[in-house]
């Protein structure tokens, strides 16, 4: 037996393996993400040979409808594209204590009374946790089955036996594969123990919920090629100082990707937010010097959001520079730029930037906003009431556009705001539409196109 095993160093991060260990990864350049792990020497033999492939011109194949179920969640609904689809494979993963379990209990609550039977492996609580919980959540129900097991074969046997419409396994590092050296939570554990559910979840048609962890970076812990393996990857993120709870999409082979579900963590669970703009911007009531309002896309969902700077002098021989909330080397980029381009003198400043309610923007329509929010605090003056901004500033100062700007000026009026900067040339390119939005207004609104981020921090001031 012990010559039938074997050292590998494996790539915790691409899966690539490597014959000794390395401080960095040739393949995909990680550092320290190469780990010594046993196997068998025989493990590369247990995949036989198949029959002959069937081959079909593409033209011919014929379509099929994926059917959907409603989870009884609305906003993980709306982050799945409209529904789990029937046999489709799901990774949730996010922080401890963020909510994973919490959310996947409440939807498979959902199903169960709408007549579908659900199993729910737990490898990290026992089952009277986990009943305490429901208890707490109101998700008991007869169709919710549960066990305590960490053997995925015994798992994949309950499947088998109970046939349920959907299944969930938390966590996928709790797992293990007996026939497979090492513990669970390990690089080949992992990626069988996952491959194990794609085939069950496919060949049975059990639609799959898989729940991961993450490290201390933020980043799915396991191979990369868990990520590939599933149709749809959610993290579900939120400040740890703040009630809110956003479900964002990074893939999703049946809807859109980058689309984001709003919940509000409370004692009896997670409740849906379906207008999460009202929500952030509730408390917006006063005008307040540094804090301005920007429209973000998030998948197809328009949001509109706070942005709120401070500058103020520096205690120090190199200012500070802060974001929360958003990239911290573009918003750098951005006070050089208001700094060079629009005159504002920064450099002897510490200025801090925030994002309201615990959201992260990824795109750069933010831009303009947080350039009005930082002149405003600047100059100690407060920004014009029921106002909002969006594009992107270049390294020339220049406003450009972005996309489904339309979207984004319907959100800002449908709120009650009365006027809106957008890029000059997204108001050429849907001039038509803006106009006919004008023309069906039932109170004043003004929409100001601006061509540099010069029009926006001198034009009040």
């Amino acid at each position: 037996m012990k010559n039938s095993l074997k050292q590998i160093f494996i790539c915790s991060s691409c899966g690539s393996i490597h014959p000794k260990w390395l401080g960095k990864c040739p393949d995909c350049e990680a550092w320290n993400s190469i780990h010594e792990e046993t196997v068998t020497k025989s493990q590369n033999t247990h995949y036989q040979h198949g029959n002959k492939a069937e081959v079909f011109p593409l033209p011919k194949i014929q379509e099929k409808e994926e059917r959907r179920v409603f989870c009884g969640v609305p906003e993980l609904d709306r982050v799945l594209g409209g529904g789990l689809v029937i046999g489709s494979l799901v990774l949730l993963s996010g922080d401890p204590g963020i909510g994973k379990s919490t959310l996947l209990l409440q939807a498979l609550n959902g199903l169960a009374q709408r007549g579908y039977k659900v199993l729910y492996a737990s490898g990290e609580e026992s089952c009277t946790q986990i009943k305490l919980r429901a208890e707490r959540l109101g998700s008991l129900h007869m169709n919710i089955l549960v066990t305590n097991e960490t053997n995925i074969h015994a798992i994949l046997e309950a499947a088998k036996q109970t046939k349920p419409h959907v299944l969930v396994v938390d966590s996928i590092q709790t797992v293990y594969n007996p026939e497979l050296p090492g513990s669970p939570g390990n690089v080949s554990q992992i990626r069988e123990c996952a491959n194990l559910i794609m085939q069950t979840a496919k060949g049975q048609n059990i639609s799959t919920f898989v729940i991961g962890h993450v490290t201390k970076d933020g980043a799915i812990a396991g191979p990369k090629v868990l990520e590939h393996l599933v149709d749809t990857v959610m993290h579900l993120e939120g400040d740890s100082n703040s009630g809110y709870r956003i479900l964002r999409a990074h893939k999703n082979r049946f809807g859109s990707t980058g689309e984001i579900g709003v919940f509000a963590m409370q004692g009896h669970g997670l409740i849906d937010i379906p207008n999460p703009s009202a929500v952030f911007l509730d408390e917006n009531k006063k005008e307040c010097e540094g804090a301005a309002i920007s429209v973000s896309m998030e998948g197809t969902r328009p949001i509109l959001i706070e942005v709120q700077v401070l500058v103020g002098k520096t205690s120090f021989a190199s200012p500070r520079r802060l974001a929360t909330g958003f990239d911290t080397n573009r918003f750098t980029i951005l006070l050089a730029v208001l700094e060079k381009r629009a005159g504002l003198y920064l450099s002897n400043l510490d200025i801090y930037a925030n994002v309201t309610g615990g959201f992260k923007i990824y795109e750069t329509a933010i831009d303009l906003a947080t350039a009005a929010a930082v002149a405003s605090s600047l100059f100690n003056k407060s920004l014009p009431s029921k106002t909002a901004y969006f594009g992107e500033v270049s390294l020339s100062g220049e406003v450009r556009m972005v996309n489904h700007a339309l979207s984004r000026i319907q959100e800002a009026q449908k709120l009650g705001f009365e006027k809106i900067y957008v890029p000059l040339r997204n108001y050429q390119m849907e001039k038509e539409h803006i106009l006919k939005l004008l023309d069906k207004s039932e109170r004043p609104f003004f929409i100001i196109p601006v061509e540099t981020v010069n029009e926006v921090v001198r034009f009040d001031y």
